[in-house]
């Protein structure tokens, strides 16, 4: 009973980049980050067979509680002159409730909530729910929830859906040379530029790598640090002290979380409709041809 989670906003934005802007519905309107989502999914559904599927979306990609510990929680991403919007691209921005709305027809799951992002909504469903668990991300902030004893992996995007990686606790060992299960500790340490996130000053990939190898929290380094630990260089415990406030927020900053309240609605992939009319008309007014067709023979309809 594979529970597939899909990083909505991370697969649109790759679809987008990786579809030619050629594709367009007759009225003009863009539909090449719709049409990529479909074959995307339909492409995710065949390979992993998942009995359970979620769209997850962005309640809000900066929760007002991150940005009340740091103001400048993916500030990086703020569009030059506004305040509260991430710059997206023009044309993709109107391909996104016509998506929606696609997927609602299709009867896909989908769930964002409140001051929440989908980082967090995806970690709450792997917690709260058994596995098996296939997160579908680009985002490497969902390292995090690898749990080999749970069978929870990420798919990662980074390369593309045709060379993506399935990342459990040996993957994450190998690729930064850590423990497998501490990576968000690895990130408090390291920093995050894609999020805004500074790390602790001077402490780079191998500082941080050092550090989650020989310690199991931000508390148990901190300890060590005042204590004078033997396996923390005098460099790394002036820094670690340096970084004292900063590192007070950085667990809640990195770590996603993991007990929200998520809605009490049926998980399972989509039945087969009693009338695909909806679905038809939408593949006919936006030209969705063959991706919409992909995705429901993927739904086995």
């Amino acid at each position: 009973m594979t529970l597939m989670l899909l990083d909505s906003a991370s697969l649109w934005y790759r679809a987008y980049y990786g579809m030619p802007d050629t594709m367009v519905a007759p009225d003009g309107t863009p539909v090449n980050a719709i049409r990529g989502y479909l074959d995307m999914t339909a492409r995710l559904l065949t390979m992993y067979q998942p009995n359970r599927l979620v769209a997850c979306i962005e309640g809000d990609w900066r929760p007002s509680w991150r940005v009340a510990l740091f103001p400048d929680y993916k500030a990086n991403r703020i569009e030059e002159g506004s305040e509260d919007e991430e710059e997206e691209p023009d044309t993709l921005t109107p391909q996104i409730p016509i998506l929606l709305d696609l997927i609602d027809a299709f009867g896909i799951t989908v769930i964002g909530i409140d001051d929440y992002e989908a980082d967090d909504v995806m970690a709450s469903y792997a917690v709260q729910h058994e596995g098996p668990v296939r997160i579908v991300t680009g985002d490497r902030d969902l390292f995090q929830m690898v749990d080999d004893d749970r069978n929870v992996a990420v798919v990662y995007l980074a390369k593309g859906l045709s060379q993506h990686e399935l990342v459990d606790k040996q993957w994450v060992a190998n690729r930064y040379e850590i423990p497998g299960d501490r990576y968000a500790l690895f990130a408090m340490f390291r920093g995050d530029p894609s999020d805004g996130l500074p790390g602790v000053k001077g402490i780079g990939v191998k500082g941080a790598a050092h550090i989650a190898n020989h310690f199991h929290s931000v508390e148990d380094v901190i300890s060590a640090a005042e204590e004078n630990h033997s396996l923390l260089t005098p460099a790394l415990i002036k820094r670690i002290l340096a970084g004292r406030d900063y590192l007070a927020i950085a667990p809640t900053l990195v770590q996603c979380a993991k007990d929200i309240a998520l809605p009490d609605v049926s998980l399972s992939l989509p039945k087969y409709p009693k009338d695909l009319k909806v679905i038809r008309e939408m593949q006919e007014k936006y030209a969705l041809g063959a991706s919409v067709d992909r995705l429901v023979s993927a739904l086995k309809w």
